[in-house]
């Protein structure tokens, strides 16, 4: 059967671009089984959807099927392109991390070209689907765990599909079918937008035990499943003695869990001779599985910058409301031996949880400061449905987000309320944006850091917007007004209240 995966182009993220990794696995599953598949990424390509669907008809190879994977923030433009591929009489499949916390919603009366949506790892629940289509039997006959769909008027939620132990028996994803020149470097806010970076991310495990409250982990669970050694090393040689790699990103929620065998990952990579590429931790490393072996040897491996969840300042806040597992002082401590390392360095905060005072910001950026990482990414408290933060607010407060892509973290919008008599959304805004001006603008050393990089002067407009949106705001920074109770039922209020 002709497929096509697809991802929606993510207007409301930065102009980074990373490949789309999950479709990357659905797609080399299905090819394995004798299946034709397209990756089509919205983000990096020029033509829509259509122009492909239409090409596949012309020379009579129709695709028969089209799944799109979502994010909160992207649900809208998957439901777009579902309605897009529907027009043309292809069956429409939604999955990913949306689509497993809400799976009934995609499924409303409001949305009748998506047939069918899939929550879960949807690596073997795609291929039993698939082979049913291809059989010509209906797909819900099979009791597929994970899949959703119609009977009538009523609305089919499955238990979720089981998580893949075996990691080691997935195909590695099919890289090959990426456009890989069309995506861009993956340290753009370090080191500037490289337009002929050939950069792959990989995945050495899945899931993460910890439990911070702002995280929903929807998809890959709160079990831990790591590859084997021997199975990463494989695929990263694939990455660069085949397809010409030039960098690396490692892209697990938590890849340094098991220390000693994150150890022998590098000691292998130095081995095979596969550490003169440069890689990085994409979304960061927690601080108390790291010591100063771990990584100097990551240095050795290759590894050119290390990223670490801080999140917050304050000592109560960490423990009590975001539940991070982790101290301000095993924070310092990783810190101080990457950089001892010689690696590059980045900060992830947060700004706007609940409880977060001005008080408590403040000691935020304070940390920030004291640590001094390379880059920091000071982001807004996002209350994705699914998460505790989500209960939390619920209980106590007020969501103003209207829409799904509302929720996009890099926004600069407040998302929330508390009526504990303490929480200042506008405030948590302000304290945002004066983070990223004592952190980047105040201060000699980072101007300099910045205006003497090339790609400060030849990206201008990318640098200007940069600007804009840190320092000065391009929207109204004022909370907006609650939803109201009488919102129809297109609001996210609405829509939450039906599906969950």
């Amino acid at each position: 059967m002709r497929v096509i995966l697809a991802s929606p182009e993510a207007k409301v993220w930065s102009e980074r671009k990373h490949i789309p990794l999950g479709l990357g696995y659905l797609a080399a599953v299905l090819r394995d089984n004798g299946h034709d598949v397209m990756i089509y990424d919205a983000a990096i390509e020029d033509d829509p959807v259509e122009f492909y669907i239409e090409q596949a008809e012309a020379a009579g190879k129709p695709f028969k099927l089209i799944g799109i994977t979502a994010a909160t923030p992207l649900i809208g433009d998957a439901w777009t392109m579902a309605a897009t591929a529907k027009r043309y009489g292809l069956t429409t499949i939604l999955g990913g991390p949306h689509l497993t916390i809400m799976p009934a919603e995609s499924l409303g009366p409001e949305h009748p070209y998506v047939d069918y949506t899939f929550k879960g790892e949807a690596e073997y629940g795609l291929l039993e689907f698939v082979t049913a289509l291809e059989a010509g039997e209906r797909p819900e006959d099979r009791d597929i765990p994970g899949l959703n769909y119609r009977r009538g008027d009523e609305i089919i939620v499955s238990p979720i599909s089981p998580m893949i132990e075996d990691l080691d028996a997935l195909p590695f994803p099919a890289h090959d079918l990426f456009k890989i020149d069309r995506y861009t470097n993956l340290q753009p806010l370090t080191d500037g937008l490289d337009r002929s970076a050939r950069s792959f991310t990989i995945l050495t495990s899945r899931g993460c035990p910890y439990k911070c409250t702002f995280c929903s982990k929807p998809v890959t669970g709160d079990t831990w499943r790591g590859r084997s050694v021997e199975n990463v090393v494989a695929e990263w040689r694939w990455l660069v003695q085949t397809l010409g790699a030039t960098e690396i990103g490692v892209t697990d929620d938590i890849w340094n869990l098991k220390m000693p065998r994150a150890k022998e990952l590098c000691r292998r990579l130095v081995e095979e001779g596969l550490n003169t590429v440069p890689w990085v931790t994409v979304h960061g490393m927690k601080v108390n599985h790291t010591d100063p072996e771990l990584f100097h040897l990551m240095k050795a491996a290759g590894c050119k910058r290390v990223g670490f969840g801080v999140e917050n300042g304050d000592p109560w806040m960490l423990k009590n409301v975001i539940r991070k597992g982790q101290t301000l002082d095993m924070v310092r401590d990783a810190f101080r031996w990457a950089k001892a390392a010689d690696l590059q360095t980045m900060g992830f905060f947060i700004f706007g949880m609940p409880k977060d005072t001005e008080q408590t910001m403040e000691a935020t950026i304070q940390l920030a400061l004291e640590l001094d990482p390379d880059l920091a990414n000071f982001m807004l408290a996002a209350p994705f449905p699914g998460t505790k933060m989500w209960d939390m607010i619920k209980e106590g407060g007020e969501i103003f987000a209207n829409e799904w892509p509302d929720y996009a973290i890099h926004d600069q919008k407040a998302r929330f309320t508390m009526h504990d008599g303490a929480y200042d959304p506008d405030l948590v805004v302000r304290k945002w944006r004066e983070a990223y001006r004592r952190f980047y603008l105040y201060r000699p050393k980072r101007v300099w850091e910045k205006v003497s990089k090339k790609s400060f002067w030849t990206e201008m407009p990318n640098t200007v917007s940069n600007a804009r949106r840190f320092f000065i705001g391009n929207q109204d920074q004022r909370a907006p007004r609650p939803i109201d109770p009488a919102e129809p039922v297109t609001s996210v209020k609405g829509l939450i209240d039906r599906t969950m």
